[in-house]
């Protein structure tokens, strides 16, 4: 085989095979609910032949509302979709080697969003900030929260999990609680101690970089005029949605195209065959949770990036929706974990941006509506959208 055969089998197996797979789980997310929510529109729109099925907000047309967000619906949910990828990918990479679910990982990102801000901080304290290139301080950002949150996720492995490994598996998941918990007030005693605060706001508006934003509006015929039809998307956005996709490409080689991800995932299948062919099954272990923290804390900084701030406690929810994002795409499954938070992002923006035209909801009923689908889903899938079935040997 040729170089040139050889790079291009590498390209089509590492690059642009995953690309198509996130493009695919993208639009495939964003064209269906986009149908569903163009049906709601239609069947409950206040102005159907004077009837209303279900009480909008006086003076609403619903489907014209549904039209005019559409976009920018689109855009939340992708972006949050890949965070939640990101973190869910730190659960599914444990899972697969150890079946141990790491509820401490929603603290880990927590923690890299911490570290993250302390970096942002750091310039802005010293009034340096907006003369910082935004593209390094970004990736400062992102650099000293993957580290943090990768030597801590290695700590918690070796003093948390690693004693409790031949214990029964619930011990490891009490372990796991309690670290998390740990982890929550030892950051806010810390962040107390050191700037008297535990709310912090990322000062992104001060970083002129950030505060762009780019609109791509034309406007449609409607009955009564026309409608504005696109979306305003902030650099912000872009730099989640950018960063999301390089990382989870590099994992993709790292897991499947190396020999240290080959050992990874022969640790996952028997850690007793592997340990006899001469795979070292505790620096694999080790390595797993560094990468998987890495990743949480990337996560933690992109977070911040995009909502603007975090607390102690931030991690809570997001570490439970991407742990249902694993499960929903397939624990175990790097593609699945990939689509599990890209579809559970979409649904939140959607149900976001659908009920609050309803008197009788909120966008509080955003997540039920939401975990409701999942749970429809899990009822006639089980194993997740991409999980395979394992038969236990007898």
């Amino acid at each position: 085989m040729s170089p040139w055969q050889r790079a291009g089998n590498w390209t089509l197996a590492y690059i642009l095979k995953p690309l198509a797979q996130l493009a695919l789980f993208t639009l495939g997310s964003v064209v269906i609910m986009s149908v569903i929510a163009l049906i709601i529109g239609v069947v409950l729109r206040t102005d159907w032949h004077g009837i209303s099925i279900l009480k909008t907000r006086p003076g609403i047309d619903l489907l014209r509302q549904v039209i005019v967000q559409l976009p920018s619906t689109a855009i939340d949910g992708v972006t949050i979709g890949f965070v939640y990828a990101m973190i869910a990918l730190g659960y599914t990479m444990v899972y697969g080697v150890l079946q141990f679910v790491n509820f401490a990982h929603s603290e880990i990102f927590m923690v890299g969003g911490v570290a993250g801000y302390e970096v942002i901080a750091f310039f802005r304290d010293n009034k340096t900030l907006g003369s910082v290139n935004p593209v390094v301080l970004i990736l400062l950002m992102i650099v000293v929260g993957m580290v943090v949150s990768a030597l801590l996720a290695v700590l918690i492995e070796r003093f948390a999990y690693k004693p409790l490994r031949r214990a029964p598996r619930l011990v490891p998941l009490i372990a796991a609680i309690g670290v998390s918990f740990f982890l929550q007030d030892f950051v806010r005693a810390i962040e107390a101690l050191h700037r008297n605060e535990f709310n912090f706001s990322y000062p992104t508006d001060q970083v002129p970089f950030l505060a762009l934003r780019q609109s791509f509006i034309i406007n449609i015929p409607w009955s009564n005029g026309t409608i504005p039809f696109g979306a305003s998307i902030g650099m912000n956005s872009v730099v989640v949605i950018v960063f999301a996709i390089i990382t989870l490409l590099g994992l993709n080689y790292f897991v499947t195209g190396t020999k240290i991800g080959k050992g990874i995932r022969a640790v996952s299948q028997d850690q007793a065959t592997a340990s006899l062919m001469g795979i070292n099954v505790n620096g694999m272990i080790s390595l797993t949770f560094l990468v998987g923290g890495g990743l949480g804390g990337a996560a933690g900084v992109l977070f911040g990036l995009k909502t603007g701030y975090l607390t102690p406690y931030i991690g809570f929810f997001p570490g439970l929706k991407a742990f249902t994002a694993a499960v929903l795409g397939g624990i175990g499954e790097i593609q699945g974990a990939m689509l599990g938070g890209i579809l559970l992002g979409i649904l939140e923006a959607f149900f976001a941006g659908l009920l609050p035209y309803f008197p009788a909801f909120g966008t509080g009923y955003r997540d039920i509506l939401a975990f409701g689908v999942l749970i429809a889903i899990l009822i006639f899938r089980p194993t997740g959208l991409l999980g395979k079935r394992a038969d236990e040997k007898v």
